[in-house]
């Protein structure tokens, strides 16, 4: 007969109980999944995050922001783009901005500025429009409001096959707001497509035929002897339009 033959067996099954995590209190739940997040978190993730009720969780939301502001945090709680996270209050801005950046040339182009403006009230859109809204060519500035992942593609018209573009869910996050109805009212003052199509065909109309005076005629007279313009190539010339920096 073994020795060991009648030892105790050791289940290999832990215990339920031991296996549940404590409920940790809402409030600093929240607080310590957000402070980790990178992107806005709804309030349904953070709910199954903390194990609260999604009613409970939203009220601690709220409470939270309000009780930020009231103690005059450097930071604040905001809901932006379908969720919270943790942003550096606006009065506060310059010295994380001047830490982070050091230098750096992070801030867009006035160009870029003015490009992603269009594509914010007339998406979606394609560059041939937000060039005729500007009147320069924005291809360059296009990819550079894509790389930053500001824009992204949204298909192809219907009409013409062109690439469209519309922004992003990080423009939302970026600017502050929930939803691209939260934008200023500015679209009224962007002129229509179509009055815009009329004046880019009217401009781009062949010039009409200046009349060829009557032989013997005054104005015939002034032509033979009107000294001839020399062809202008120096220093000064206007040069022809073209992209501009991104």
């Amino acid at each position: 007969m073994n020795e060991h033959d009648h030892e105790p067996e050791v289940s290999a099954e832990v215990p339920a109980e031991t296996l549940e995590v404590p409920l940790a209190p809402l409030r600093p739940a929240l607080e310590a999944v957000l402070m980790v997040a990178d992107q806005p978190l709804d309030v349904a993730t953070l709910a199954t995050a903390v194990g609260h009720p999604v009613s409970d969780v939203d009220a601690a939301l709220s409470d939270l922001a309000e009780e930020y502001t009231a103690q005059g945090r450097g930071f604040e709680l905001r809901n932006v783009a379908g969720g919270w996270r943790y942003y550096t209050r606006e009065e506060y801005a310059a010295v994380v901005e001047g830490f982070v950046l050091e230098g750096q040339q992070a801030r867009l182009t006035q160009a870029a500025l003015e490009t992603l403006a269009v594509v914010a009230y007339k998406q979606p859109v394609s560059r041939a429009r937000v060039s005729a809204i500007r009147g320069v060519n924005v291809d360059g500035v296009i990819r550079t409001l894509l790389a930053r992942g500001l824009v992204e593609e949204a298909g192809h018209d219907a009409d013409t096959g062109a690439h469209l573009y519309r922004t992003t869910g990080y423009f939302l996050e970026r600017i502050g707001i929930g939803s691209l109805e939260e934008l200023p009212e500015l679209a009224p003052y962007l002129p229509e497509m179509d009055d815009l199509e009329d004046e880019l065909a009217e401009m781009s109309g062949p010039p009409a035929p200046e009349p060829t005076p009557a032989p013997g005629s005054e104005a015939d007279a002034e032509t033979q002897h009107a000294p001839h313009p020399a062809p202008h190539n120096g220093p000064g010339t206007e040069p022809d339009g073209g992209t501009e920096p991104t």
